[in-house]
Parts: C-alpha cells; structure tokens; sequence
C-alpha cells in the first residue's frame, strides 16, 4: 500500500518536515535548491551544533551553539548529498548548521487566562523555551524546561508578589505540579481540535518502516503524508495490525534503559497509541530529523503532523479531556 518516496516528493517533505507539517498528496513543488522558509525564521538547537561557511560538514567550521540556542535562520538549502534522507541545511547569522538540530520556533506572548475550568484545559508553549518550576515545601526549584508546540494540561492559575502569572501544569506520568509562565502557554482553542474527516468511515494508517513514511488513507487514497522517525533497532517498532486504542493530548513519558539511552520528557503532544506496550505516534520536539530511525519504538513526527492525525484519527478525544480510550480507533498497518 506504500510507494517509493521520490526526490519530488522528498523535496515536499524535506521542507514539511523543516516546517513542523506534512503535506497532503498530491505533491507538487519544483526540484529548486532552495525551501522556502515560510514564516518562521527562529530555530532552538536541541543539541550543541557546529556551524560552517557553506551546508557542509566539509566547510570550514566557524564555531557552535550550545543546546537550547535560539538563532535566526535566514536561509534554507540543500547542502550535502548525505545523509541522503535529510540534506537540509540552514543559514544562521554566523554560519550554516544542519537541519536535524534545529526545532523551527516562534517567540509568542499570550494573554493569561484566568478563568481556568474546573476540569483544568489543554496548553501550548509558543517560546523556545520557558522554565518549569515545582513547589519543595515552600521553595520553588528548577525542574524541567517546557519546550516549543509541547502540550500540557493546565489546571489552576495564580500570580506571585512580584505580579507573575503562573499556570499549575498536571505531570500526568510523576502526578505532582510544575509552575510555568502563563504568557508562555496558549491555550488550545477547541475548533483546533475539531476531528477531521469525521463524516468518513473507511480510514486506515500505513507506516513504512523501510522508507519511513506515514501515509493516511481515506476510502483506498492517500489524503496526508508525513515523514517519520521509528525505532533506532530492529523490532523496535513492531510490524503487523493494530488500532488507535488511546490517545492523550500530552504526556509525560521516560524511561530508563540498559542500554543508556533513557528519556524524561514532558508534554510530548498528540499522541495516539497503537500497542499496549507503549508505542505511539506522537509530536517531537527534541530532534528534526525524521525519514531516518530515531525513537525508541514510538513513531516520532513532526508536531503539526501528529496533530492533524491526531484529530483525523478515532477515537476522538472531547476538548475538555486529557485522556480516551476504545476498542475500536483506527486500524494502523506497520510493514
């Protein structure tokens, strides 16, 4: 049910993927050096980064970034041939860096919302980063910094003597509260998360893991496709039938593994899971480098990717709830 994924179409993808979205079939662009940029120019290094004079690692090296950099990105090109999947290169102010490290950000001020629902509501960070805080018997201590398009569930709001305002944010994994900056945070607004498609019933997903590619069906046609990024090692992410049978709009999700590549990372949005062991497709903040493995099991995407299927797929997940659960969610194929 997959086809081979052409320079054209990786051309559409590759700056999809830069972009944070995926693209629906067909695919039309032109075989230009250049990707367009569109509208945002800001970038957060999620590792430290070597930057060059030209989009090569053969180029003279100028310097680096730490991690958690925010840079201007002035340009978009494709530089070396390899790693084939992604030749993506970005100009900075002080040299070219590749795409892989760095997460396309924006720089967003919200206005508070103080009229929290009982429930609590669903919110986005819209800065590269904002510092999260928990509450030590009386002491506020450094935890975690909440990073751009992750998602958490608000549930209260306050402000500090020094006219602050925060929002108490759910860990949904640890069960205890983070402080973060309510400027900071958007809420979602429930037309964002309105199911798409909802009127069609023949719907099926296909994830490739050789070309790693999702592509979404409706009634036998491709309508959306996305790059991935799957297991790093074989039968990480496991062939065969599955369903959506879970889907949170956040979560909190770490681990600890032998093999020492452990992970604690909160607010990873949209995400759908397939297998009771904990794979899913989800948003990724911590690294662009999908159409190669890079996850743990799970199906990383691109955020704006693992939001549309997240409202396209079922079960469909009410605004006012962090959490749903079904039988019958849409059939997943890995091959």
């Amino acid at each position: 049910m997959t086809t081979p994924l052409t320079r054209r179409e990786f051309l559409k993808l590759g700056a999809a993927a830069l972009l944070g979205v995926a693209i629906p079939r067909p695919f039309h662009t032109n075989e230009a050096k250049a990707v367009s940029l569109g509208s945002e120019r800001l970038g957060r290094t999620v590792t430290s980064l070597r930057y060059y004079d030209i989009p090569s690692l053969g180029g003279v090296e100028l310097g680096y970034y730490i991690t958690d950099s925010v840079v201007k990105i002035l340009e978009a090109s494709l530089g070396d041939p390899e790693p084939k999947h992604n030749p993506i290169w970005l100009r900075t102010e002080q040299g070219w860096v590749h795409s892989s490290s760095v997460q396309p950000v924006r720089e967003q001020l919200n206005q508070p919302v103080y009229d929290v629902p009982a429930g609590g509501f669903l919110a986005e960070i819209t800065v590269p980063w904002t510092q999260a805080w928990e509450n030590r018997n009386g002491n506020l201590k450094r935890v975690y910094r909440f990073y751009y398009a992750s998602t958490h569930w608000v549930d209260a709001i306050s402000t500090d003597s020094y006219g602050n305002v925060w929002y108490r944010v759910l860990d949904d994994l640890k069960g205890g509260y983070y402080y973060a900056s309510a400027e900071h945070m958007r809420r979602v607004p429930a037309e964002e998360l309105t199911p798409i498609s909802a009127q069609v019933t023949d719907k099926r997903v296909v994830v490739s893991l050789a070309e790693q590619k999702m592509s979404a069906y409706e009634n036998g046609r491709v309508v959306f496709a996305a790059r991935v990024s799957t297991g790093t090692f074989e039968g990480d992410t496991p062939k065969g039938e599955f369903r959506v049978e879970r889907k949170q709009p956040m979560r909190h999700m770490s681990a600890d593994e032998e093999r020492g590549n452990g992970f604690d990372l909160p607010g990873v949005p949209w995400v759908c899971f397939i297998a009771w062991t904990g794979v899913s497709f989800h948003g990724t903040y911590w690294h662009r480098d999908f159409g190669t493995p890079r996850s743990h099991g799970c199906i990383n995407m691109a955020p704006e990717a693992a939001k549309w299927l997240y409202r396209w797929t079922t079960p469909i997940v009410p605004p006012e709830e962090d959490y749903l659960e079904a039988d019958n969610g849409t059939p997943v194929t890995v091959v």
